[in-house]
């Protein structure tokens, strides 16, 4: 071995040995050594698949002479512990603190907790003092998307319930998903009953969306965690998307595109179907969309469904990441969940 690449050696050696003090140090002030009436100590962090990377600071937690420290927390909820009081979140970085993650933090009051749901976007600021951390003022941020899809498509189907016969209610997270019957991308039928016993992860699209930021993003995200979780496709996970299109998204227009992703049509499925059932599983989840001037004007929801056929999660729009995605998937995917 030449000297070069023992010092490079040594040098990762070390990098990863300053990786591991530092994030104990962080363990410690976030989880609390110290016990107190409100640190997050009911989880740990949750893996996340991604890099961790070093702790953005090493602070020391605030001494008792100290003010408690403040921290602004965007993030996506995984899930909701009522009796422990904590909210699991796969947050964005806090500047100064840690790297982006899946973390529990407890709340200050349980009622902060009412109402959430997993698959919602949530701010709240993370305070640290010494002996620990709490979550407070904690608020769902709505999906409100500038670009013009959805906001039309928000706009259509105002009109349509004012003229027209109302949609029924989508399901909401805990409702138990209806059986539905479309064709996928080789032409077999698939029954979503027949997907019971995995969880399924399920998007909509259509192909030829014209707008990146839309159909070609949410897609984009479903690519990186099928490569996240390609140990466990087709074992108990499955990936489902789901066309709004069927008029040109024919069998074969599907199976290109599928090609595009590489999908197996055994892991991730490509589904199409009569208008009639296109139009049921779409109203199912809050999905709407609207033929304009040869296009679709349309909202996005990603779903995750449980191995019992339950929604375990409802994401609006196309603001998540795939990252946050992939943490949703993993908290469902455990076993004790």
């Amino acid at each position: 071995m030449t000297a070069a690449r023992e010092l490079v050696l040594a040098g990762g050696r070390g990098r990863a040995c300053r990786q591991f003090l530092a994030r104990g140090l962080l363990a410690a002030l976030l989880f609390g050594l110290v016990s107190t009436p409100w640190v997050a100590t009911a989880q740990p962090p949750v893996p996340s698949g991604r890099s961790p990377g070093e702790p953005m600071s090493r602070r020391a937690p605030p001494t008792s002479t100290q003010e408690a420290q403040r921290h602004r927390v965007t993030g996506m909820v995984l899930s909701v512990d009522v009796t422990r009081r904590t909210v699991l979140v796969s947050h964005d970085a806090i500047e100064g603190v840690m790297d982006a993650m899946a973390m529990a933090f407890e709340a200050s009051e349980p009622g902060e907790l009412a109402g959430l749901t997993p698959g919602m976007t949530v701010t709240f600021t993370l305070v640290m003092a010494k002996g620990g951390a709490r979550a407070e003022a904690i608020t769902v941020v709505p999906y409100d998307s500038v670009e013009l899809d959805p906001m039309v498509a928000r706009r259509l189907a105002l009109l349509e319930a004012l003229t027209g016969t109302p949609r029924p209610a989508p399901l909401a997270v805990g409702d138990v998903v209806p059986d539905v019957t479309l064709t996928d991308q080789t032409g077999a039928v698939v029954s979503l009953s027949t997907l019971r016993g995995q969880v399924v992860v399920m998007n909509f699209v259509y192909t030829s969306c014209a707008l990146t930021q839309f159909c070609f993003r949410v897609t984009n995200h479903f690519a990186i965690v099928a490569r996240r979780f390609e140990a466990r496709l087709g074992r108990d996970l499955t990936m489902v998307t789901v066309t709004f299109d069927p008029a040109r998204d024919t069998v074969d227009v599907l199976r290109s595109y599928a090609s595009v992703w590489n999908a197996d049509a055994r892991t991730w499925k490509f589904l199409t179907g009569s208008a009639d059932d296109i139009r049921r599983v779409c109203d199912m989840f809050g999905v709407t969309f609207f033929p304009d001037e040869g296009l679709m004007n349309h909202s996005l929801r990603t779903v995750v469904i449980d191995r019992t056929g339950r929604v375990a999660g409802m994401i609006e729009g196309n603001e998540y990441t795939a990252a946050q995605l992939g943490d949703l998937v993993a908290d469902v995917l455990t076993p004790s969940r």
